[in-house]
């Protein structure tokens, strides 16, 4: 026991301090791309042409962070003149149209904010469920209950049961196979609730869009009402998207 408090005592205290204080990423981490609207459009056309998930829209020059799933492929084929991603992890919102972006994007919705907070104070329970993801955005979602993170000392917490929960978080391209039991779990969970979006496989099928064994887009089947972009989405991403629109 005395070792116990020894080490503990020589670790200090690793939880994060953010949103307090802000918190830097790795170098190497991608997070909201910045658009030069001015580049060369045959340089858009050809970033376009090479995106595996058709993520680019040429004549607007933006790009879906729906679909996007932060490959850099486009940055590295136009050496950062046509877009250049940032370490800024805040990418969470409330409308999918937002999605598609220049590099700018809303800051959520204060009535949402309001709205929630009313009605479930400041507690929000959530029942995950995994609708035939590869399990990236999942383990992504369970760092957030690490001591670093701590996502519980924000009354934030996943639990086991739908009926016990005030809304779901969906990951994954949501699998005919998945389909009735995300419905059946939505159903379960008491009214009023709020639905998320987790990842782009939930926002518009990831890697796997436009498969026949898909729904690919969960807004299809419930309204939305957050979207976390990411494949998978950064832990702080989610936090952020979380405490931000609910708390």
């Amino acid at each position: 026991m005395l070792k116990v408090i020894k080490n503990r005592l020589e670790q200090g205290h690793r939880t994060s301090k953010y949103p307090k204080e802000p918190i830097n990423l790795y170098k190497r981490f991608r997070g909201l791309p910045e658009i030069d609207n001015n580049c060369d459009e045959a340089l858009v056309q050809r970033c376009a042409d090479a995106c595996p998930q058709e993520a680019i829209d040429v004549a607007a020059k933006q790009i879906d962070l729906g679909r996007c799933v932060f490959c850099g492929l486009c940055e590295s084929l136009s050496e950062g003149k046509f877009v250049h991603f940032t370490q800024n992890f805040e990418m969470g919102t409330a409308n999918r149209d937002d999605l598609l972006t220049y590099g700018d994007l809303p800051v959520l919705a204060e009535h949402s904010q309001k709205h929630f907070k009313k009605l479930f104070g400041r507690s929000l329970q959530l029942r995950q469920i995994s609708a035939g993801g590869c399990n990236a955005c999942e383990a992504d979602i369970n760092v957030l209950n690490t001591p670093f993170f701590d996502l519980s000392r924000f009354g934030i917490q996943f639990v086991a049961s739908p009926r016990h929960a005030d809304g779901i978080m969906v990951t994954g391209p949501i699998s005919k196979n998945m389909r009735q039991a995300t419905l059946s779990t939505y159903a379960a969970v008491p009214n009023p609730k709020v639905v998320i979006a987790c990842g782009a496989c939930a926002i518009s099928g990831g890697p796997f869009y436009d498969s026949d064994e898909i729904v690919g887009d969960l807004n299809s089947l419930i309204s939305v009402d957050l979207y976390i972009p990411g494949c998978p989405p950064h832990p702080l991403t989610t936090l952020h998207a979380l405490l931000n629109y609910f708390k």
